[in-house]
């Protein structure tokens, strides 16, 4: 594959797929604002996940929220091998 050209898995979503993950809700005490993201970024592409992070802020959830332990969503992914860009996403969404 050229350098310039970046492999693509699977087909691209639209809107509604990726909102879709705005809907899930949490089993335990988990804030919804940390279960969500933590689901979004278990189950979309970074491209897509970006886009996610445009509708989370909009419906007004906190990209802050911390489990009982008080780690954060990039506290919680930080050790994993993919996570850089997630990371870099949400670094950029708070500014």
């Amino acid at each position: 594959m050229r350098k310039d050209k970046k492999q693509v898995i699977g087909e691209e979503i639209g809107d509604e797929p990726i909102k879709l993950f705005l809907d899930v809700e949490p089993g335990d005490d988990t804030p919804a604002s940390l279960h969500k993201l933590v689901k979004a970024y278990r189950g979309l592409r970074i491209d897509d996940f970006e886009r996610f992070i445009g509708f989370f802020v909009a419906a007004g959830y906190d990209l802050n929220a911390k489990d009982a332990q008080g780690q954060d969503f990039i506290a919680l992914i930080q050790d994993q091998r993919q996570a850089g860009p997630y990371i870099e996403v949400i670094k950029a969404a708070r500014g």
